[in-house]
């Protein structure tokens, strides 16, 4: 699966309809748990306070996202979600690929807060081979080599 990152902020929100209605069909599947608000009001709030998503990309559709805010020293990252009917094919994986390399391109760490990453998002990220390093209030996303080209 050709999967390439694509990141919107509130211009290509703006501008795309098909990235809105993308954008909000991943959100509406994500757990309820996982959403502070529905997902038309989680993603207008993250946008509106400046942040934007790093989103999946295949066949002109995007398939998956994770929210992403750069304060100047780091990319801060949460509310990662795939949509149901593409689970289970590797997007996720290819996603965090996609978002460590360009993290890197940028000179920029990862980090999450504590609370944004759950279990099976921990499980995940080992398993692609992030070395996670709890700090005061933050996991640091150590990147795998692979990331690093």
């Amino acid at each position: 699966m050709p999967v390439t990152l694509h990141p919107v902020d509130r211009a290509a929100w703006e501008a795309d309809a098909q990235a809105r209605l993308d954008l909000s069909r991943i959100y509406a599947d994500a757990p309820p748990e996982r959403l502070p608000a529905s997902a038309d009001a989680f993603i207008e709030e993250h946008l509106g306070e400046g942040g934007c998503f790093l989103c999946a990309r295949f066949n002109d559709r995007l398939i998956g996202a994770v929210a992403q805010r750069d304060d100047g020293e780091a990319w801060w990252l949460s509310h990662f979600c795939i949509r149901k009917p593409t689970r289970r094919r590797g997007v996720g994986t290819r996603l965090l690929t996609l978002v460590g390399q360009s993290a890197h391109g940028a000179g920029r760490p990862l980090r999450a807060e504590l609370d944004q990453l759950r279990m099976a998002d921990q499980v995940l990220l080992v398993r692609l081979g992030y070395r996670l390093e709890q700090r005061d209030g933050f996991h640091e996303l150590h990147l795998p080599e692979g990331c690093q080209r």
